[in-house]
Order: C-alpha cells, then structure tokens, then sequence
C-alpha cells in the first residue's frame, strides 16, 4: 500500500524534490499569485490506462478538507475514486470544472468519488473557487507539495491540472495529463467501473 497522507496543519516548507518530480511550478511561478495568471504548467490532456493485472499498489490519499472534515480514500475502497490536482488561478482547471461538477454528480449513485488536490490555494480562495462553481466533492491542500509528491512515485503528474483514477481496490487504473474533457473522463469511469480498458492504452 502507498499512504499519501496530509497532516491537518499546514507545512511551510517547499518540497522542492516534489516540484521536479511533477514539473509543476510553485507558488511563485504558477500563475497562482501573479496578476495575469500566467505560466502554469498545462498538459495536452493526453490519457494513459492501465489494464487490471497492470496495476500496482493500493494508493490511499487522505487529508483534510478546505471544510475542516477529514477525508481518506481508504473509506471508498470497493467505489472509483477520481483524483484532480488544481488551483483557482489555473485556467485548464477553471475550464474543467463544469465537467468534474458534472461527473461528481451523475456519478454519485454508480459509486464514483471524486477528491481534489489544491496545490497553491489557502482556504479562502479554494472555497471561493467552489462556491463559483458549485463543487459539492471535497478537496484538501497541498501547498507543501506532499500529497502530489507521494501520487508521483506511482504515476507520473508533469501538469497542474492532472486527473488519477483509482480502481475499487484502490489501484491507480488511468491518467490524465492537463484539462480532462468530460466526455474523456466519463469513458475511463465507465471502463474502471466495469474492470476493463479500451484496446490501445497502456
């Protein structure tokens, strides 16, 4: 099992490790706190999948919400977990955010879960953001670069916004590097929900 874990009080020590290993900017240089909101690292929204028997370890990534709830993915082992690192500032996050809304809530019943990952934002402006768009699936912050850090000794994230999709048994099945269409991200739930992926993924 790899544990990915975020302590309730925030840390204010970069990681500047865990910026390499994801190619994503920090503070300073995301677009998160400049005025023009520019110079973010942003995928090509290119979707890698992982068939059953390639996947490796359970992930569990757990943390507190912008709310002040603890939240674990280890409590929705046997549902699909959809895990979204993003910051209000980034505009591929803002564009994607209807459609993740949108996913959260058609999905719900098919037990699907999603949980966001903040990597710049402090409370005030993460809960702004939701408000905007009506989030209604909680995220947790991760300004310190932990949680984003312990996901890419599993799977590669080079952008922010990235898109994880774990199995029911927890596993890392898919992918996706930048802003996920919602069409895109409905078809991978639907492959994780039923245990296959489409001929041609990795």
């Amino acid at each position: 099992m790899v544990r990915v874990a975020l302590p309730g009080a925030v840390r204010t020590v970069a990681l500047v490790a865990a910026v390499g290993l994801v190619a994503a900017c920090g503070a300073a240089d995301s677009g998160a706190g400049d005025v023009v909101g520019q110079g973010f690292v942003s995928g090509d929204g290119s979707v890698q999948q992982w068939e059953p028997d390639e996947r490796g370890d359970v992930v569990t990534v757990e943390g507190t919400s912008f709310e002040g709830d603890d939240v674990s993915t280890a409590d929705w082992l046997g549902d699909v977990v959809v895990l979204n690192t993003w910051y209000a500032g980034c505009a591929p996050c803002r564009a994607e955010a209807p459609d993740l809304v949108a996913l959260a809530e058609d999905r719900a019943d098919d037990g699907v879960h999603l949980l966001g990952i903040n990597t710049e934002d402090d409370a005030g402006t993460a809960l702004a953001f939701q408000r905007t768009f009506d989030v209604t699936y909680p995220s947790i912050e991760d300004r310190s670069g932990q949680v984003v850090a312990g996901l890419s000794g599993v799977v590669p994230l080079q952008a922010v916004p990235s898109t994880v999709v774990l199995d029911a048994e927890g596993r890392v099945a898919a992918r996706v590097v930048g802003q996920v269409a919602g069409s895109t991200l409905d078809g991978i739930v639907d492959d994780v929900l039923s245990g296959t992926s489409p001929e041609g993924s990795a």
